[in-house]
Parts: structure tokens; C-alpha cells; sequence
């Protein structure tokens, strides 16, 4: 199951950045939207994959990482601590190290509470990368591929397998042919894409590498059939004006407004075939 924890570009009562829970052990980005989850959903999360370095994709993972070292230890204390697996690509992982596990901004988790034993363990990955992810506790393996994304910051987006195809969120993105390529002959159960800026904003769209309806357009007009559509990453308030820009320009496909605490369905096992 694929839970939005977060969707929204900025914060706001019950408006949290951009989080997924995919079954218990793993987050797609970590905003604000990760301390929707009680103390034991924190404690189950074994993997992070991300998007990009930006502040509202990252920022609880220095304080989840400080939240659950006690909960995860084993019976030998802290020799036996279960780790935080980290996924990003190496500038992704680069920026954490420099600009958040400094010392300054945060304690580097990377180390600690050992150099050996440390609560995070960060792993690159690349644009093309199929991640497979062990079953546990009664959950499949799962699988989630890494796509293309156009940011002001090195990115990338994931589809991750269900029963009905390839869920994909976009992450940040501007205008992304890439992105349209990769999904060729796919099945795709549900598309979130972002579009963080009302068309009377474009030009911010344009250089801050993000989508305005107008240009989400264009880019649907890319995509292979009729497919529903979730809009992500608008700002608190701007939601509706936003929807009502972009079903003006789109009638093929169903869009909807991403919601917070919606759920989808169950995730693939890698034996199934799409």
C-alpha cells in the first residue's frame, strides 16, 4: 500500500511537504509530512528513498534518525542497532553529508552513535536503477524504478510496481521528455505529478524547474493513453485555482487533487508480470 503522508510545496495547518509511506518500511521522501506517523510507524521504517536535496523532500530525516535509535535497538543494545537505509542519487547523498550531517545544522547520523553502528547507512543510486526491496513481515519484495526528472538540483522520480502497473510520482520537475520516454509501453495504474505554480506564476514555474498548468499540459499531451492524474506539490490555499487551470486545459485524462492520507493499493510482488 502507497500512503501520502504529504503533497503540498510549503507548510500550513494539515498541509505537509512531499512524503510516501510505501507498506511500513518505506518512505518516498521525507517532508514534513513524515511526523504524521506515531512513534512504532517510525520505529518500522527501514528504507528512504529520495528525490532530491531540497529542504521540504529531506528535512525529517535528521529527526527520525535522532527519534528512533533507542527503538531500534536490538537485545545487545546499541552493537545490535537496525539501521536507516538512505537512497539517493551522490549529489543528493553529497548534500546531506556537507549541508545537514555537519555538525551544524545537525549531528552527522551517518556516524552515529558509532562510526561503526551508525543509525543511517546512505546508498547511491542512478536514473535506470531498479530497486528491489526483501519482503518482511508478511510483505512481498517490492520493486521501484528510478526515473528521470528536469530540477534545479540533480533529480529523479520512481515508479513503483502494484497490481494494477507502475504508480509513478514525478518528484520535482519542470518540462522532462526523459521522464515521457521512460514510460513507453508501460502500464501506469496512477501518475502524481507536480505542478507548484498557477499559470499567472509560469515564469517562476519556468526558472525554479517546476510545472504551471500550461506547461503540465504540454506535457501530458506526451503520455501514452488516458491515465488518472494526482496533482502534488501546489501551495497551502492554492489548490483549487490550480485544479481549475489545469482541467481547463486538460480533458482527456481524470485529475484529482493528490489528498493526504490517501491510500492506494498494495504493491507488486517481482514474480507477478505487469
Amino acid at each position: 500500500m502507497i500512503r501520502v503522508l504529504g503533497c503540498h510545496g510549503s507548510i500550513a495547518a494539515r498541509c505537509h511537504t512531499t512524503a510516501f509511506l510505501v507498506d511500513d518500511d518505506i518512505l518516498i521522501d521525507a517532508g514534513s509530512g513524515v511526523g504524521e506517523l506515531r512513534l512504532d510507524e517510525l520505529a518500522r521504517i527501514d528504507h528512504i528513498v529520495l528525490t532530491h536535496s531540497h529542504l521540504d523532500h529531506v528535512l525529517s530525516i535528521p529527526l527520525l534518525a535522532d527519534t528512533v535509535i533507542k527503538l531500534r535497538q536490538g537485545p545487545a543494545g546499541l552493537t545490535d542497532l537496525r539501521p536507516i537505509h538512505v537512497h539517493g542519487l551522490p549529489e543528493t547523498l553529497e548534500a546531506l553529508r556537507r549541508h545537514v550531517f555537519n555538525g551544524v545544522i545537525w549531528p552527522d547520523f551517518t556516524r552515529l552513535p558509532s562510526a561503526a553502528r551508525p543509525i543511517l547507512i546512505l546508498h547511491e543510486l542512478q536514473v535506470g536503477d531498479e530497486l528491489l526491496f526483501p519482503a518482511r513481515g508478511g510483505l512481498p519484495d517490492r520493486r521501484i524504478h528510478v526515473l528521470p526528472a528536469a530540477h534545479t538540483v540533480p533529480a529523479v522520480g520512481y515508479a513503483v510496481e502494484t497490481p494494477k502497473g507502475w504508480w509513478v510520482f514525478t518528484g520535482d520537475t519542470g518540462p522532462n521528455p526523459a521522464l515521457w520516454l521512460a514510460l513507453q509501453g508501460k502500464r501506469i495504474s496512477e501518475l502524481v505529478i507536480e505542478t507548484a505554480f498557477g499559470n499567472e506564476e509560469a515564469h517562476l514555474a519556468q526558472i525554479s524547474g517546476h510545472l504551471s498548468p500550461q506547461s503540465l499540459a504540454q506535457e501530458l499531451a506526451l503520455l501514452d493513453g488516458e491515465v488518472s492524474v494526482y496533482i502534488t506539490h501546489p501551495k497551502p490555499g492554492e489548490v483549487p485555482a490550480v485544479l481549475s487551470q489545469i482541467r481547463a486545459l486538460d480533458s482527456r485524462h481524470l485529475i484529482e487533487p493528490l489528498r493526504e492520507g490517501q491510500r492506494f493499493h498494495q504493491v507488486r510482488h517481482p514474480e507477478d508480470t505487469l
